[in-house]
């Protein structure tokens, strides 16, 4: 534990001693302000009508909380790149990943550090959101307890990509063909449940069942089912056991 530790302290350091921290929270900064404006903005233009014509008020979760969730998870599709794009990429392009293989780290003990300070400044960058949502318990009152489990959702599924992402960096010395490997696969598991629309045969349902957005949709009603619990779980633990299986490739061919 205490080497995770000390190198989940220095991954975490470089990534707010350079630009990519600083850039990643302004650029989600940005589209999720939008975002926010923008349902909010719907919120209340449809609730006044609601209003003139008697109707009954409006969830506030339903109109606003919901959509900017499920929102947040497209965002993170082109976040998470950017976060695992340098964690072992760097390491073989510098050359200090042969130092690496010869210190006394475990495997293990070098892949978790990286993938948990990778999951802490995804988790750094979604609190940005929680200084918009704050407005709705000023001006209103929505329900907490599906927000919690919402953003819940939100850290399982990121994980999950950061894990595969974490993986996909040991495979190159390129950041950018890093990013677009990740991207790639993050994208195909986001609408790989597109071929249910018109098929619901047997290999349709399995592949709707890989799709994270299958699993987050439950998270983003505020609803907590452990089978989703569990997909997340699973597939961070393959995509990071993947990553053990081509580091232990990295030290036999060094």
């Amino acid at each position: 534990m205490k080497n995770i530790w000390v190198l989940y302290r220095k991954e975490l350091k470089s990534y707010f001693s350079s630009w990519i921290a600083y850039l990643l929270m302004a650029f989600f900064a940005v589209v999720f302000g939008y975002f926010f404006y923008a349902a909010t903005a719907i919120f209340v233009s449809r609730g006044m009508q609601a209003m003139m014509m008697g109707g009954m008020p409006m969830d506030m979760n339903e109109w606003i909380v919901r959509p900017l969730l499920m929102n947040v998870s497209v965002i993170g599709l082109f976040i998470i790149p950017m976060i695992t794009m340098r964690l072992f990429a760097e390491e073989k392009r510098t050359g200090t990943i042969e130092l690496l293989m010869t210190s006394p780290v475990r495997d293990y003990e070098l892949i978790m550090a990286k993938w948990l300070s990778a999951v802490t400044l995804y988790a750094a960058i979604l609190a940005i959101s929680a200084v918009n949502l704050t407005y709705l318990f000023v001006y209103g009152e929505p329900d907490w307890k599906p927000i919690l489990v919402g953003y819940l959702g939100l850290l399982l599924q990121g994980g999950c990509l950061l894990a595969i992402g974490t993986f996909v960096s040991t495979l190159t010395r390129n950041q950018i063909i890093a990013v677009g490997g990740t991207f790639a696969i993050c994208m195909v598991l986001w609408v790989i449940d597109w071929v249910t629309a018109y098929d619901s045969s047997t290999w349709a349902e399995v592949l709707r069942y890989l799709s994270v957005v299958t699993h987050f949709e439950p998270f983003a009603k505020g609803v907590l089912d452990t089978k989703d619990v569990v997909f997340y779980v699973s597939m961070i633990f393959f995509g990071l056991f993947l990553t053990a299986r081509s580091m232990e490739s990295l030290r036999w061919r060094a």
